[in-house]
């Protein structure tokens, strides 16, 4: 994925009320942009962060900057949570995954469980039906291992237990973890901050869930999906 223009260096400084931070720019402007990401963006709110963001000419939007990467530990980082719904949709497309590859279509956010909508449905003929949920990775404790979640992520178990359901039903469900850093080369759960997240993460793959766990090239010019982590269950 491509961003519209190449992405506008700044300065962080600091992030509140969940979906504003504060920069500087280059040239010494201080101002507020878009913060995409409502998690706690842990190892990430360090001020003075070298950080990239994008920009809108839209007049109706309040704030024309939204933040996108920030460098820490020596690589970059993407915060925006919307994004790997997008990677992931542009890595069916082209194939880049090979295990969720050669699906006759794809359908999203199709309703499922009892008042969710997975994020993506693959169906084939010959392969039957595949229920994918995305989450967005960005936190890194120990050097190479990416975590999930930062926080508290209820919504994300219960999303495990929904797929584990489809799986009983007969179907295959796969639960994909887009890591938005360059610098892991693998995954794990973080029991700490969510024990009830790893609880139920083992679970589902003991359910016969799928887990997978994708990296990401992420530079100034854009972000993409390119190599498997192994995952430590």
């Amino acid at each position: 994925m491509d961003f519209p223009a190449p992405l506008v260096p700044a300065t962080f400084l600091r992030r509140y009320k969940r979906f504003f931070a504060d920069v500087v720019l280059a040239d010494g402007t201080e101002m507020t942009a878009h913060c995409p990401n409502p998690g706690a963006m842990l190892g990430l709110n360090a001020p003075g962060l070298p950080a990239w963001l994008s920009v809108s000419d839209n007049p109706k939007r309040k704030l024309s900057h939204t933040l996108e990467l920030l460098e820490a530990d020596g690589g970059l980082v993407g915060i925006n949570t919307l994004l790997p719904n997008r990677l992931v949709a542009e890595a069916l497309e082209a194939g880049t995954i090979p295990g969720l590859a050669g699906y006759a279509s794809v359908r999203r956010e199709v309703k499922y469980g009892k008042a969710s909508r997975v994020d993506f449905l693959l169906e084939d003929p010959g392969r039957g039906r595949c229920w994918l949920e995305v989450k967005n990775v960005h936190l890194m404790r120990t050097p190479g291992l990416a975590e999930f979640p930062d926080c508290v992520a209820a919504r994300s178990t219960r999303h495990l237990e929904e797929l584990a359901d489809q799986v009983a039903a007969g179907d295959r469900a796969v639960a994909l973890f887009v890591v938005q850093r360059t610098d892991c080369e693998a995954f794990s759960a973080c029991a700490d901050l969510d024990p009830a997240f790893a609880r139920g993460l083992e679970a589902a793959a003991g359910a016969g869930v799928e887990v997978m766990a994708w990296a990401c090239d992420l530079s100034p010019c854009g972000v993409r999906i390119v190599r498997p982590l192994a995952w430590r269950g």
